[in-house]
């Protein structure tokens, strides 16, 4: 396991490329959003994919939400039919929204679901890096366990099991706010650090 500091405001190349590097090559890293801390894997890889599920002790059958870096990449994976008005006001923010997910997204991140949950965070870091391809976006703690708000908490219950632990400060602790945008109107599954009205 490796640590490195990046500047959440003015995120370091070196660094992003260190990170994209380890994402590219199916390893698994930590990294901060506008919430709490997340474990990353490249979605387009089913072993790195697997890597996140047996390091959380996660079910199968629980879904991965996904981390983009623009609103434009959302119809890379997923169907936008309406609201995106709605949604270019919210994101990026601490929201995760469900979609309809694109036929090419492997069912094993979604669990079998017709349906993915997206997140674009206000955080420079996770932006950044996924500026290549999507990464999976799910809090950084073992399944049941407290979800951590610091790096030291990340240590504490991840340990070596992730090749890389973005240290980008410290987070808000409270999980995004996920709201069903399949149904009209959108429907808010849960509340989290911040509320959801159109």
């Amino acid at each position: 396991m490796k640590i490195i500091k990046i500047n959440p405001q003015i995120p370091e190349k070196t660094g992003i490329r260190q990170v994209i590097q380890v994402l590219e090559n199916e390893g698994i890293i930590v990294y901060p959003t506008d919430t709490i801390y997340g474990i990353g894997a490249n979605i387009y890889s089913e072993s790195a994919i697997r890597k996140v599920y047996s390091l959380k002790n996660r079910d199968f059958n629980k879904p991965l939400s996904v981390c983009l870096s623009e609103i434009g990449d959302i119809e890379k994976i997923a169907y936008l039919d309406w609201g995106k008005d709605i949604i270019e006001k919210i994101l990026p923010g601490p929201y995760t929204i469900l979609l309809k997910k694109k036929e090419h997204i492997s069912p094993l991140l979604t669990a079998g679901s017709d349906k993915i949950g997206i997140r674009i965070p206000k955080n420079n870091i996770c932006r950044q890096i996924t500026r290549k391809f999507p990464i999976t976006s799910t809090s950084a703690n073992l399944s049941g366990e407290t979800v951590p708000k610091s790096v030291e908490e990340v240590i504490t219950q991840l340990g070596d099991f992730v090749d890389i632990i973005i240290d980008g400060g410290p987070t808000e602790g409270i999980p995004s706010t996920v709201i069903d945008w399949t149904v009209h109107p959108p429907k808010v599954l849960r509340k989290g650090v911040k509320e959801f009205k159109i």
